[in-house]
């Protein structure tokens, strides 16, 4: 079976977009593409058609997966998130007690993870550290640089 992610509306949004994206133009480019290589003439022969039927199967899966991902998402009511401790979709700002830095991180699904705009994945060692403690709460999180030490500072959606 698989993994219920959850995700915020946005989040929802760029994969039904996607899916449909890859369901129609993306179809017909690769029709576009085996008919092409079709008209060249022998297929038993012809390295362009079989790199296109394969480019096909390889689209029809991404199709499938992201239609599975779909099937087991669900959407999370940001304003129903309790901001008293951390959750999904939160957003935290910690401290690092090593090197006084602080930082703000958003806690999202694992296809909506992007570094540079502070969001990261709660699967992510940061997140599952900070995930169930609330605001002053010191916690010790194995990253791969080793052990570090943070301070939750303020939490909220």
């Amino acid at each position: 079976m698989a993994e219920v992610s959850y995700y915020t509306k946005d989040g929802l949004e760029k994969l039904k977009e996607e899916l449909q994206r890859l369901k129609t133009t993306g179809r017909a480019d690769i029709s576009r593409a085996i008919a092409e290589a079709r008209d060249k003439g022998d297929l038993s022969e012809n390295a362009e058609y079989d790199a296109a039927k394969e480019a096909q199967g390889l689209h029809e899966a991404k199709i499938a997966q992201l239609q599975e991902t779909l099937a087991n998402a669900r959407l999370l009511d940001e304003s129903k998130i309790d901001t008293s401790k951390v959750l999904a979709l939160s957003v935290v700002k910690i401290k690092n007690l090593k090197n006084g830095a602080t930082m703000s991180y958003q806690l999202v699904s694992e296809s909506e993870a992007d570094m540079k705009s502070g969001k990261i994945s709660v699967t992510s060692p940061i997140a599952k550290g900070l995930l169930g403690k609330r605001v002053g709460e010191k916690t010790e999180i194995t990253v791969p640089a080793g052990k570090i030490e943070f301070e939750i500072l303020e939490i909220s959606r």
